[in-house]
Formats: structure tokens, sequence, C-alpha cells
């Protein structure tokens, strides 16, 4: 089963907390946590998709876009 990464930032500590899911799964198993400072472009870029997250209405078709960058920058990073 192919699985999914989840993307948060831990605000206290300025990391990106990197998860996976198997789709189709409740189980999330932790994988890392980013330093802010180790990949810039990839905080900048979880921070927006949580923003995007918290606005009362979401805008799903862009929610999904900004998560497939968050994969793709993550992915390239590996």
């Amino acid at each position: 089963m192919k699985s999914t990464y989840l993307f948060a930032i831990v605000a206290a500590s300025s990391e990106i907390l990197v998860s996976e899911s198997a789709k189709g799964s409740f189980k999330i198993t932790e994988i890392e946590r980013i330093p802010s400072a180790e990949d810039e472009m990839l905080f900048n870029a979880v921070t927006l998709l949580a923003k995007i997250s918290k606005q009362t209405e979401v805008d799903v078709p862009l929610f999904k876009a900004m998560d497939k960058v968050c994969q793709l920058i993550y992915t390239s990073r590996k």
C-alpha cells in the first residue's frame, strides 16, 4: 500500500514534523523533525499549507496542490 507524507509545523521549536500514513489507514508514524534552518523552502511550504487549512472555508483544490508541492520538496531532499 502506498504511503503519504503528512506535514506539520512545531511552532515552539520551528521544526517541520514529517509523518507518514498508508492510504486508507488511520495509523500515523513520525519519520523525522527537520529544523526550519535546514530546509527553509520546505518550512515555508508547510507553513503555507497550514495557513490554507486554517481558513474558515478551505479551498480544497488549493490545499491539494500545496500538499503536492510539500510532497515533492520533501521527496526531492531524500
